[in-house]
């Protein structure tokens, strides 16, 4: 349980997701005391997931035996393009009717907290940067593998949001022009190859056309309550054709991260996300094979290529890491 002094300054990380909410509490050292989880229910309407993230924030803050006032501040990584400077959704694609919304003022208003708003695959990367790399490398690129493909992008040790704050689309690459249909409407993007639903397509796709796999024995034909473990377990026991899909996808990840270390050179590359968190083993040494096989001859130099070990927490540790650098920037400016 958390110490209950207070004196002692807290902060709220917050994941969005279209399905779920995950709210995190983090002491000053970012460590993290609690966490409390609720499903989003996006259907209900703007006004209503924001009364479930207010109530995720004081779930979380009253399990791990604190106030609210104990709590010096929030970060929120929501899905979609955000504009951190308003606290704005401008955009989230699987939450209808989260266009233009201001969350950090509606937030702010329930709580009674200074919050602060993120894209959540920025948000992912500054977690990963701040807590489990402590800000050391001057330059980062993560790479989130889970539903979709979303990536952020530390440069100069500050998070880089570009011009009209969608900087980090690393799952919309186009790395087969003649591939699969892309949900942005593109074909061949990097999310259509390699994410989890690019993976559960082909796999389903591959069955159809009469391709074996354990999975089927596992689950049943139609793959019902198919999870990233499920595929881990079925290469274990010898599934050929389970095998050969993560490959080609651990290939299609290695490309992308050698596009990266081409065009930003940054000092380490992070994987994350829900796939390589189940399937590291299986694919972490395909992609760093890749990934030489295709940087340009002296890129790759002392470039790192790792895996986050922070799993489904990457997303609250950022939002916890956003509020206390922004509280300690505002506290120094006054």
């Amino acid at each position: 349980m958390a110490e209950t002094s207070t004196k002692a300054e807290y902060f709220v990380g917050v994941d969005l997701g279209g399905t779920k909410i995950l709210s995190g509490v983090f002491n000053n050292s970012l460590a993290l005391q609690t966490t409390s989880k609720l499903s989003t229910k996006p259907q209900r309407g703007v006004d209503a997931v924001i009364d479930r993230i207010a109530r995720c924030v004081h779930d979380s803050v009253d399990e791990a035996d604190l106030t609210i006032k104990q709590v010096a501040g929030v970060g929120i990584g929501a899905p979609g393009s955000v504009n951190f400077d308003s606290g704005t959704v401008i955009f989230a694609p699987n939450m209808p009717g989260w266009e233009n919304v201001p969350l950090r003022k509606h937030l702010e208003k329930a709580l009674g907290l200074p919050v602060f708003v993120e894209n959540d695959c920025n948000i992912g990367a500054l977690g990963v940067y701040g807590a489990e790399l402590k800000s050391k490398p001057a330059s980062m690129v993560g790479i989130f593998v889970g539903t979709g493909i979303g990536g952020g992008l530390i440069v100069n040790g500050q998070l880089y949001s570009g011009f009209n704050h969608t900087a980090g689309e690393i799952g919309h690459m186009v790395l087969e022009i003649n591939g699969p249909k892309c949900g942005c409407g593109n074909k061949g993007c990097f999310e259509a190859l390699a994410s989890r639903t690019a993976i559960f397509q082909r796999i389903k796709e591959g069955i159809k056309d009469g391709q074996k796999t354990l999975l089927t024995d596992m689950l049943g034909d139609d793959l019902g309550d198919l999870r990233s473990g499920d595929l881990r377990k079925a290469i274990r026991r010898g599934d050929k054709f389970t095998d050969k899909v993560i490959e080609e996808a651990a290939e299609y990840i290695g490309i992308a991260t050698a596009n990266l270390i081409n065009i930003l050179n940054p000092e380490v590359v992070v994987l994350g996300g829900g796939v390589m968190e189940a399937l590291e083993d299986e694919m972490m040494s395909i992609i760093v094979e890749t990934a030489n096989d295709y940087a340009m001859a002296g890129t790759m130099k002392g470039v790192e290529i790792i895996c986050s070990k922070l799993g489904d927490h990457a997303g609250i540790t950022g939002g916890a890491v956003l509020a206390r650098s922004e509280i300690r920037k505002k506290k120094s400016d006054a």
